[in-house]
This record gives C-alpha cells, sequence and structure tokens, in this order.
C-alpha cells in the first residue's frame, strides 16, 4: 500500500525525461519527480540542462535516471557488465547529472536505474550489488527507486541505503510481480483512463491486475508515468486528475524522507 495519513494516501509521481523523446515540458508540469537521463543511453549535454532547469522551475525532484551504455538500444538491452565498471558507471552518471543540476539551483535526490539495467537489477546478484555500491560509495543518501521485491531493493536496506517502491501506470504485470517485457504482446496499455483507473485502485487498495486476470499485491510510494509511451501526456494528465479526484495527496517520495 501506498504512504497514507489522515488526510488520505499519497503517492509520487516520476516520469523518464531529458532523453529527447516525448514532451517534457508538459510532463514536467505533471510529475513530482523527475528521473533525468545521465547520457548513456539518451540525452545530451543540453538536453539535460534544459530538463533540470524546467524541473526546478516546476518544483520537481531530480533523480538520475542511470543505464548501462547503449544509446544505440536507448538503454534496453542487457549488457553483462563487469561490477566495477558498471559501478563506475553509475558514479560517472550520477555525477555528471549531479553539476547540471547544481547549476540550476538543484541537486540529484535520488537514483533510478534504466530500462535492462532496472530488470536485471531485480535478480542479478553482481549487478543489483554493483549499482548499491556506486550510491554508497558517494555517502548512501540518495535512496534507490525500484520494484516492490527486487534484489536490488534488499541489497541496498541490507547496506542502509533507503528505498523507493515504485509501480508501473502504463506496463503490464506478470502474475509474480514483474514487469511483462516489452517483446511480449500487451506489455504496454495505451488508454488513457484505463491506466488512470488501474492507478487509482492500486494507490487505494496496493494491487494491480496481472496479464492473466489475477490480482497482484504492489506496494509502492511512487507511479511511473512514461514520457515516451504514445499519448504520454494525455496518460499523465488523466492519472493526477484520477488521483486528484480520489483524494490521493501527490507529492515526492525523495521529498518526504
Amino acid at each position: 500500500m501506498s504512504n497514507s495519513s489522515p488526510a488520505g494516501p499519497k503517492v509520487d509521481l516520476n516520469a523518464d525525461l531529458g532523453e529527447g523523446v516525448g514532451d517534457d515540458e508538459a510532463m514536467v508540469a505533471v510529475v513530482t519527480s523527475a528521473n533525468v537521463a545521465c547520457g548513456f543511453h539518451a540525452g545530451t549535454p543540453l538536453e539535460l540542462v534544459a530538463t533540470c532547469r524546467a524541473a526546478v522551475a516546476a518544483g520537481v525532484r531530480i533523480g538520475a535516471q542511470v543505464s548501462y551504455p547503449d544509446r544505440e538500444g536507448f538503454g534496453r538491452r542487457f549488457m553483462d557488465v563487469e561490477p566495477a565498471q558498471l559501478t563506475a558507471d553509475i558514479l560517472y552518471q550520477i555525477g555528471a547529472l549531479d553539476a547540471i543540476a547544481r547549476s540550476v539551483g538543484s541537486s540529484v535526490e535520488y537514483v533510478k536505474p534504466h530500462g535492462a539495467l532496472y530488470n536485471s537489477i531485480v535478480s542479478h546478484e553482481r549487478q543489483a550489488d554493483a549499482v548499491v555500491e556506486a550510491i554508497v560509495e558517494l555517502g548512501g543518501s540518495l535512496p534507490l527507486m525500484g520494484l516492490p521485491g527486487s534484489l536490488s531493493l534488499r541489497r541496498a536496506e541490507e547496506r542502509g541505503v533507503a528505498v523507493i517502491t515504485e509501480a508501473f501506470a502504463d506496463r503490464a504485470y506478470r502474475p509474480d510481480g514483474s514487469l511483462v517485457p516489452r517483446s511480449e504482446p500487451d506489455a504496454v496499455l495505451t488508454d488513457a483512463a484505463e491506466i488512470a483507473r488501474r492507478v487509482v485502485t492500486l494507490v487505494e487498495r496496493g494491487e494491480v491486475i496481472a496479464i492473466d486476470g489475477s490480482r497482484v499485491e504492489v506496494s509502492a510510494e511512487s507511479i511511473c508515468l512514461h514520457g515516451d509511451t504514445p499519448g504520454a501526456v494525455e496518460h499523465a494528465r488523466a492519472v493526477r486528475a484520477a488521483l486528484t479526484d480520489a483524494g490521493v495527496v501527490v507529492s515526492s517520495a525523495a521529498q518526504r524522507r
């Protein structure tokens, strides 16, 4: 179940931005957390400066959207990177984005792996440890955002790193709580009204309907709205409006820590 208070449940809305796709300007007006690309899978320095500046103007928290060095595949291909190299890559990406964020009056406040890296560290022990190691080497103060029940979040908590549990507004789920791979049919939802309804249910009841029709328990402090999905802005606005109508308080998970 998402965070709640006497005033009602609370949830964060995040989106992947700075990737050079989608309408970042419109998305940053809806979300409360911006997962900003760090240049490894997408984003140029100029785009990242503009995205961070827009986030600051909108009062949106900035997170480092770290990934494999895979611009050709948009970070969606698994790479068998050695742990020491992966830790160094994560350090490099967080440091670069933090410098850009600080140049416009903010800073990196959490870390969210992107694409194939996000999925691999759900169960890949060496890579999960490598990602957590980078955060620890930076002082351990940056929360790690990830899938509930994932190995990476367990490893983070074991090492004293805060975590932010996340669910996805427009992605189909398997009965075990993992995401349906994008390569499979119906992995991405496209109907704005349906997406909005399932997000409200997820926040209020802590559950989502899996692709086989079963109910899956999902505890999420943040909901991801993919900025590169067709109709992404429409989806995001529908979700935010539905949450507001349901009495859900939308606020940054990083801010509440």
